[in-house]
């Protein structure tokens, strides 16, 4: 998904201070976090094998992120921002990219041991729980101008809920992902993006209330 994961989440810790050896330290860091996770689960990560991966010191690691969940908050934001918001012209066509990306995202290994332990952690962790809600939530409102572009080419109601729409599109997905524990098949892509597709252009998600 393109963009910062949210208008209103706080700087990842070591994020702060773009440029020069911080830069280079943070990526260090990330990629160790993102060597474990390849192989192993959330439970494998500590700050000193990220420390013996990484190169940089513990102490570095702990006074710039604090903790193991910190530094896997830092690295969500990070792949987070690298998926595109599609604009084809086309709403079916979006939804269908869009639904491909998520697929694709969430089938990696590593993604998907990034999510898993983020999720876990965040039901003890009242900075993780904060942080990871408003990841997704900023995910959904940026992706949510698929819709509103819909809407200005009408394909779809002018009171569709866009947010409701992408929200209902990738809940299969995280069904799938951290309920399920299981992978996702192209046939999940296509019924997710369908049903959405579907249900917006009948007015499932009209809220009663024009947009302006």
């Amino acid at each position: 998904m393109a963009g910062s994961p949210s208008m209103n989440a706080r700087p990842p810790h070591g994020s702060a201070r773009p440029g020069g050896r911080t830069a280079r330290t943070r990526a260090a860091v990330l990629a160790a976090a993102y060597e474990v996770l390849d192989a192993d689960s959330f439970s494998a990560l500590t700050l000193d094998k990220l420390a013996q991966r990484s190169g940089v010191h513990v102490s570095t690691i702990r006074r710039r992120w604090r903790t193991v969940e910190g530094v896997v908050l830092d690295l969500l934001a990070e792949r987070a921002a690298t998926l595109p918001t599609p604009d084809s012209g086309d709403f079916r066509r979006d939804l269908h990219e869009l639904a491909q990306s998520v697929g694709d995202f969430n089938n990696a290994l590593r993604n998907r041991n990034v999510i898993q332990g983020l999720v876990a952690a965040a039901a003890h962790d009242a900075r993780a729980e904060e942080v990871v809600r408003d990841t997704f939530v900023g995910r959904i409102e940026e992706r949510a101008r698929i819709v509103r572009y819909a809407i200005d080419r009408g394909e779809v109601p002018a009171d569709t809920d866009a947010k409701g729409v992408i929200a209902a599109l990738v809940a299969p997905f995280y069904y799938r992902v951290l309920i399920l524990r299981g992978s996702i098949d192209a046939r999940l892509v296509r019924i997710s993006a369908e049903a959405a597709y579907a249900a917006a252009r009948a007015g499932v998600f009209r809220t009663g209330v024009d947009e302006e």
